[in-house]
């Protein structure tokens, strides 16, 4: 029977992952802090519930019938270009370059062209000032229908954020706080100009590292510049050719373009699916590699802790059950949930009560809930030590900029009671209660939304691509910044907005959001669901909307 490499330690992995202006000021902290109840902690639940409620029938046919629609109008649009009738603004081939081989694959930018450029403005919005709770945008107009834009001059101030990663509310301008970021920018400057392993380590490089190698409970960690190469570079390093790559189907780009990189085989299970992922385990080790049948070097299982579109968390006990029956590696991005999740921020193994040596790989960022740029990779030293040598963002890529590893010091610091303060578990219990609170008001008022219960990524279902243009454009009328997601980004079926909800939202900012979502909602016949849930006042409008013990 063929049979996995990897069968002890990491050796075998190692040789081959309404508001007042007087209330916010302009910086983004609150001036005033709101009654949100006693601290409750946020509970480490076994059992977490998760919502994936399917749209009535008509929805999908309403939604395959929209994008139909103007799919024709595109091609129709297409022949007008053709024949001179409509001005062409996309690149195209010089006349004297019309025997060479394309450049532009026209057919492939027809989504662009007649789809997406027709609603642009949705996007790419420019943010003039801090991206905390609120923010201000400049106003720009399009004289062409979206393919170029200009500036009025106008700023509209104070719109509620409800689109950053900003989870823990660190994302701010606070001069108390940042006193020692801006002493490192004096100290050090704004960039090391180097590489970790030529003339660029500094002495706050491995404090950092060793901060975060303690706060996640493990023996060292290695931290990198950019959150998306902590991915894409290092699990080329991990995993190649002879070896097994187990994603899940909802994986993020950056895993699937490290994987891609790496030379290994990729198969992918279905979301969350654990007899997926088992008949995938069971059919690797006992059939091994393709047409030799040798057994793979290596299975390296490679899941999110949650999912960014989603909104879902992984099934993190179940996976870890697996990967030690059929001896695999486990590699968990913890991107979104590491700070936002678990009882002390310290992601999906303290929610689940998972120690944190069953996971071989733990990668996470700190553009979410630090507030700042940049990832890490944490684990075993052996690990940690072959990465430095041997992991292309390692070796090549800049060392991380002194003020952004001085502003993760001291979030990590706020976060782990090390500041001398309870400001870090308090903004933890904050988002908890700010996750729970306004999850359920959209569950009452009748959305569709899916992920978990604790998750502070909230995707509410839109479906018709019409629907979702309308919803993003009225929210901004309302002064609510939104992010809405359609095709390709999401299945063609799904399209959605995604709300990021935030320890510095006030409850104050959520029952605006939340009024406006049920007006927008009605006016344009966006509750699809179809189960009943509470509406008791005195769980949607008490000041004091507690977790679960």
């Amino acid at each position: 029977m063929a049979r996995s490499a990897a069968d002890g330690n990491l050796k075998p992995l190692l040789t081959q992952n309404g508001l007042k202006r007087e209330d916010i000021d302009r910086n983004g902290h609150h001036n005033k802090r709101e009654k949100n109840g006693p601290g409750t902690g946020v509970a480490s639940r076994k059992h977490t519930q998760e919502s994936f409620e399917q749209a009535p029938m008509y929805v999908a046919v309403m939604t395959y019938l929209g994008f139909g629609i103007v799919t024709l109008f595109g091609y129709f649009r297409d022949f007008l270009r053709a024949v001179g009738l409509e001005k062409c603004h996309l690149a195209q081939e010089r006349e004297e370059q019309k025997d060479f081989v394309p450049l532009y694959q026209d057919f492939e930018n027809f989504y662009t062209r007649n789809l997406y450029m027709r609603v642009r403005d949705n996007w790419n919005r420019p943010v003039c000032s801090l991206p905390g709770p609120v923010f201000d945008l400049m106003e720009r107009v399009s004289d062409d229908y979206n393919w170029t834009f200009r500036f009025t001059g106008r700023t509209l101030h104070n719109v509620i954020n409800m689109g950053s990663y900003n989870y823990l509310g660190f994302a701010e301008n606070n001069a108390d706080f940042l006193q020692t970021v801006a002493d490192k920018v004096n100290q050090y400057g704004a960039s090391v100009c180097s590489t970790r392993q030529e003339i660029g380590n500094l002495s706050i490089h491995e404090e950092l590292e060793q901060l975060v190698a303690n706060f996640l409970g493990v023996e060292a960690s290695m931290t990198y510049g950019m959150g998306f190469a902590t991915n894409s570079m290092n699990i080329p390093a991990l995993v190649g050719k002879g070896c097994l790559i187990l994603s899940d189907e909802l994986n993020h780009t950056s895993l699937i373009l490290g994987a891609r990189l790496s030379g290994a085989t990729i198969r992918v299970f279905k979301h969350n699916n654990m007899h997926s992922l088992e008949k995938m385990l069971k059919e690797a080790v006992c059939s091994g590699q393709p047409r030799t049948h040798r057994p793979w070097k290596k299975i390296l299982i490679m899941v999110e802790g949650i999912y960014s579109m989603e909104g879902s968390v992984v099934r993190l006990p179940d996976i870890i059950a697996l990967k030690k029956k059929y001896k695999a590696y486990l590699y968990l991005d913890e991107a979104h949930s590491i700070g936002a999740v678990g009882r002390s921020g310290r992601g999906v193994t303290e929610l689940f009560n998972v120690h944190p040596a069953d996971v071989d790989v733990m990668m996470g960022t700190f553009t979410k809930s630090f507030g700042a740029a940049g990832g890490y990779i944490a684990g075993k030293k052996d690990l940690v030590d072959y990465l430095r040598c041997h992991s292309h963002s390692a070796v090549y890529s800049s060392a991380m900029s002194p003020p952004v590893t001085e502003q993760i010091i001291r979030a990590m610091k706020c976060i782990m009671g090390k500041d001398g303060s309870t400001e870090g578990i308090r903004r933890i219990r904050q988002l908890a209660e700010n996750t729970r609170y306004f999850r359920a008001r959209l569950k009452e008022m009748g959305f569709i939304i899916y992920g978990n219960d604790d998750s502070p990524v909230v995707p509410v279902l839109l479906y018709m691509p019409g629907k979702v243009v309308a919803f993003a454009r009225e929210m901004l009328e309302r002064k609510i910044g939104v992010v809405v997601v359609g095709f390709p980004a999401t299945p063609i079926t799904e399209a959605r907005a995604r709300f990021c909800v935030s320890a510095a939202h006030t409850r104050d900012m959520l029952n605006q959001v939340l009024h406006h979502m049920n007006e927008v909602g009605d006016a344009l016949c966006l509750k699809f669901s179809r189960r009943k849930y509470s509406s008791r006042p005195d769980l949607c409008d008490e000041a004091d909307f507690e977790l679960d013990s």
